[in-house]
């Protein structure tokens, strides 16, 4: 069976990708190449990929990978109805309810004004005299 996926070319931290037509059952590095369809410079986003021969390729059974259909149908090449898109992951937390998010939400103090409201004037005790 024929896949058709990107082989990595470049150097460190500048890669640079091939689009190519292999047999699936072989590493893409090491496996015989039957087909050379495209490359794709994921640094300019830049993609030569001739679209006659992915077309045959893809009437005829070869499977692409996710990323390799991505790149398709977004410029324009129509997929075989056979081909099943791969779901989305959805990342799911281990322990949500230990989330800060989901904790209870502390209740603020009331706020108190910085300068206390006056306060009622007490009224002087008469003095009493002294006794003596």
């Amino acid at each position: 069976m024929l896949a058709i996926r990107m082989q990595r070319n470049g150097r460190a931290h500048l890669p640079m990708y091939r689009i190519v037509v292999q047999e699936s059952q072989r590493h893409p590095l090491s496996g015989r190449v039957v087909a050379e369809v495209g490359n794709y410079n994921p640094a300019t986003k830049a993609l030569n990929l001739d679209k006659e021969a992915v077309d045959k390729y893809l009437k005829n059974g070869a499977h692409p990978s996710s990323r390799v259909a991505f790149i398709l149908k977004k410029n324009g090449v129509k997929l075989p109805k056979w081909y099943k898109e791969e779901p989305k992951k959805s990342a799911k937390a281990k322990h949500a309810d230990k989330l800060r998010k989901n904790q209870p939400k502390e209740e603020a103090p009331a706020e108190t004004p910085e300068a206390p409201a006056e306060a009622p004037a007490e009224a002087p005790e008469a003095e009493a005299p002294a006794a003596e």
